[in-house]
């Protein structure tokens, strides 16, 4: 989540081009040039980079805890190492897009990736305080099938948000005039219908939860979500009226991000191996 964070500093400071090439800052240096002209941006971006290196560090101690853990069954083992392989594909694309010169959809990809880690290392922490036996379910298909509609459609609204992102105004430096062409008008309110839907899934899914009395973990992370889910809405309209802050953008990123964890988690309280 902190990689979420600084890359949205990337964007909303405009230095998503602080270091002119990858995988150096600067051609011949790793780190930012030092000199009478150097802006902020160049240290904004390296210190993203620094964060994904440091990241990446932690994901190999993981998949090595992980896949070396012979007490565990193989599916468990081999689940470990899809942290460490976002990460590097997140690294490559994250390269792209500066060697692209911010394209959106390059960055939306990028964007879509680290989302992707939350939501995966969210199932592999649940994972791991899991059993390897088979899955057996705690609520009727019916519950079971609302929180997969739920996860896809949290993916709809994901997706949406990138596309909302990429044809307003935050590009990521100030001389990158390419955007989506699409009105972001339109984008906005079919995002906002996505949402919507999400959170209509989401009562249902919970008043079925507390009326078939599903277990009180399950209950607490579907309550959990709802908060998230709300307070991420009312982020999202208030950065909508308000002409898209960088505060406020930057907020409802990371607002994304647990909104991606607590999904994740959700879905996974409702079974037990």
């Amino acid at each position: 989540m902190a990689l979420v964070v600084t890359g949205g500093a990337v964007r909303l400071t405009g230095s998503g081009l602080g270091c002119s090439t990858w995988p150096q800052c600067e051609p011949g240096s790793f780190t930012p040039a030092l000199h009478e002209a150097t802006s902020i941006h160049p240290f904004i971006e390296f210190g993203n980079r620094t964060l994904t290196g440091v990241l990446g560090i932690i994901v190999i101690a993981v998949a090595l805890a992980v896949c070396t853990d012979r007490s565990r069954a193989r599916g468990y083992r081999a689940f470990g190492v899809v942290p460490l392989v976002g990460v590097v594909l997140q690294a490559v694309v994250g390269g792209m897009s500066v060697l692209l010169d911010l394209n959106p959809a390059v960055v939306g990809v990028h964007l879509l990736i680290s989302m992707s880690l939350v939501a995966a290392s969210a199932v592999l922490l649940y994972r791991h305080g899991e059993g390897d036996g088979p899955v057996r379910w705690l609520v009727p298909a019916r519950e079971v099938w609302l929180a997969r509609a739920l996860a896809g459609v949290a993916a709809v609204v994901l997706a949406l948000g990138v596309v909302v992102t990429g044809s307003g105004p935050h590009g990521g430096d100030d001389e990158v005039a390419f955007r989506f062409a699409v009105d972001p008008v339109l984008v906005a309110r079919a995002h906002s219908l996505a949402v919507w839907v999400f959170v209509a899934l989401l009562v249902t899914l919970l008043v079925a939860l507390v009326r078939g009395g599903a277990p009180l973990r399950a209950r607490r992370a579907a309550y959990l979500l709802l908060a998230i889910t709300l307070a991420q809405g009312a982020i999202g309209y208030a950065q909508y009226f308000t002409g898209l802050p960088e505060v406020l953008v930057g907020l409802h990123m990371l607002g994304a991000a647990l909104l991606t964890a607590s999904t994740a988690q959700t879905v996974m309280t409702l079974r037990r191996r």
